[in-house]
């Protein structure tokens, strides 16, 4: 029994601290954030416990007017905080990789399978949409890289949807904030045998993963591809 009270606690504490660290991060490109934050908490609470006196029941309300706003601050504080964070990505090389590798269960995300010496990339998803080329860089290079792959995938997948999305904020393109949303939009074609299927027979074409060991998470701004690396 103590040691369960224990996990719970230290479960317990690791959570405050991740919130602790989010607000802190959070508070970084969003300073307003406590005022927000404060007042919603305030509002929220000031209007059920002014409710609560008209009809006679400040105590009744009082309290819940302390757990709708308990709600209703973080709610706001995680919008807020997803908002800071797709800032702070915004423009990083290996961002769309991110993203797809938090869009959820059903999806399976390679990064990186075709890149240029100007850091422009293609990251593949596959999924019951079927395939997702997602490209981020310069617009008409990261074209020019997802013709080229699709070229190369339609050896072995002539006969799966491909979807190509391009990020960025020009016309045509896809906000980093929105690319979740827009891959999950797409309709479901496939059945979890047939994603089953793509993938083995994407993984027999290989990617640059298998040839360039790349660190997880954004690519740094300084690399660059090595003499003799190709294009895929």
């Amino acid at each position: 029994m103590a040691r369960k009270e224990t996990a719970a606690e230290a479960a317990n504490a690791g959570r405050l601290k991740q919130i602790a660290l989010t607000f802190k991060m959070t508070r970084k490109a969003d300073p307003t954030i406590s005022l927000v934050l404060a007042g919603v908490f305030i509002i929220t609470f000031g209007v059920l416990l002014g409710i609560g006196f008209l009809i006679g029941h400040p105590v009744y309300l009082g309290i819940l007017g302390i757990l709708l706003a308990v709600i209703a601050t973080m709610v706001v504080f995680g919008r807020r905080a997803e908002r800071a964070a797709f800032g702070q990505m915004e423009g990083q090389p290996g961002a769309a990789a991110a993203v797809l590798d938090n869009i959820g269960r059903g999806w399976t995300t390679t990064p990186a399978v075709a890149m240029n010496r100007s850091q422009d990339v293609v990251h593949r998803a596959v999924g019951k949409a079927g395939i997702v080329l997602v490209a981020e860089g310069n617009p008409n290079r990261a074209k020019a890289l997802v013709a080229a792959e699709k070229r190369k995938m339609n050896r072995v997948v002539a006969d799966v949807p491909v979807h190509d999305v391009i990020v960025g904020k020009g016309e045509g393109q896809v906000e980093l904030k929105k690319l979740r949303t827009t891959m999950l939009k797409f309709p479901r074609v496939l059945t979890g045998p047939q994603v089953t299927a793509t993938n083995d027979r994407l993984r027999a074409l290989g990617d640059l993963m298998s040839n360039m060991p790349l660190p997880k998470g954004p690519m740094p701004k300084g690399m660059r591809m090595p003499r003799g690396g190709k294009t895929r």
